[in-house]
């Protein structure tokens, strides 16, 4: 550290000390220990020297213990002869409330700090392990979320954390929503560390970044802030699962660079949508059947047993040949680069995964 930057240091300590010494707290606190102190004694002095034959304050630890119960729960313990010691007593007792006051009110304001920060997503989660953490906001936010609970039936809604720069009202018009209302949130940049460290990103299952539109950014920042929330999440947390959304292609390969597990581009695929239908030909339809919100529906991805690892693509088929319900499309590589209907003497590498197209018939 520089000596401009220690003597900057030294300047706000002193600062800080001498906006609590002149602070009109302070100066109550001391009174307040001097009015208990003079009061202890002259209680001690007063009752001990006292000519009445039924003096209750025997010795000093009487005086003291008058003092404790007095000021603690504004009760006395003994009964006072003199009228020093009544005075003195009425003085503790007046003190206790004061300190009784101050002390619960200091605790009521922490408890309503703790509440106002879990609300605002400014207190950090605890025990969070196994949870989805979704990363960014847009209007249309609750249908997003709700075809998320849908898709994934092994994540319940509080083992979700949202992370975003949202509007608080948007947040808790959310919440308002009972199928929402045991999500988490957690306020701040998703690019940031110290709201990622907030998110338990290191215990998280997968992360979910959609293109944030909390504030007023081009699509150029938006994918740059996705780019970078991955960036720092893959540092963070190497083997946590990423699928991130972004706008424009050129920033594929950043996401690539930064290991990023699934890119999704959302205007392309919509470009795709809308050039396909029309067409006339109905694959629109096609396509929302394949990608239904129905979790025993659409296009799936399973695991393949080990023993199939090495052999031809031909055998994994012929497992498929017997199952009303679902059909072997291709397979699924561990670079998530995808074989669609390979050839029969194809070999099924290590680590890949089953695509299938499922239907439910209940």
């Amino acid at each position: 550290m520089s000596k401009k930057s220690e003597s900057a240091a030294s300047l706000n300590k002193k600062r800080k000390r001498r906006r609590a010494l002149f602070n009109p707290k302070t100066y109550l606190g001391f009174l307040i220990v001097v009015i208990i102190l003079v009061c202890t004694y002259i209680i001690g002095t007063h009752e001990l020297t006292s000519l009445s034959e039924v003096n209750e304050i025997g010795g000093w630890p009487d005086a003291i213990w008058q003092t404790i119960v007095a000021v603690s729960a504004a009760y006395y313990d003994y009964y006072m002869m003199t009228v020093p010691g009544r005075l003195a007593a009425l003085a503790l007792l007046l003190s206790g409330m004061v300190v009784f006051s101050f002390v619960t009110g200091k605790i009521t304001s922490g408890f309503m700090n703790m509440l106002m920060q879990g609300n605002k997503g400014l207190k950090k989660l605890r025990g969070m392990k196994n949870h989805l953490i979704i990363c960014g906001w847009r209007p249309g936010f609750d249908k997003i979320l709700e075809a998320v609970i849908q898709a994934n039936p092994d994540i319940s809604p509080d083992e979700i954390v949202l992370v975003n720069e949202a509007p608080s009202e948007q947040i808790e018009l959310l919440k308002e929503d009972i199928r929402f209302n045991e999500v988490s949130y957690v306020a701040g940049d998703f690019a940031d560390a110290e709201t990622l460290e907030r998110a338990c990103l290191k215990t998280a299952k997968r992360v979910l970044v959609i293109s944030d539109h909390s504030k007023e950014r081009s699509d150029m920042e938006v994918d740059s802030q996705t780019v970078l929330g991955v960036i720092t999440m893959k540092n963070i947390c190497p083997e946590v699962y990423i699928a991130a959304e972004i706008y424009d292609n050129k920033f594929e390969e950043h996401l690539k660079l930064a290991k990023c597990d699934e890119i999704l581009m959302t205007q392309e695929y919509e470009h795709n949508l809308l050039a396909t239908a029309s067409s006339g030909m109905g694959y629109s339809n096609v396509i929302k059947s394949l990608i239904s919100d129905d979790v025993g529906s659409g296009i799936m991805i399973g695991e393949i047993p080990e023993t199939f690892f090495g052999k031809q693509y031909k055998e994994l088929a012929a497992l498929f040949e017997n199952k009303t319900n679902r059909v072997l499309v291709g397979v699924l590589l561990e670079s998530n680069e995808t074989k669609l209907t390979p050839a029969e003497d194809w070999v099924i590498p290590k680590g890949a995964k089953s695509i299938m197209i499922c239907a439910n018939h209940s």
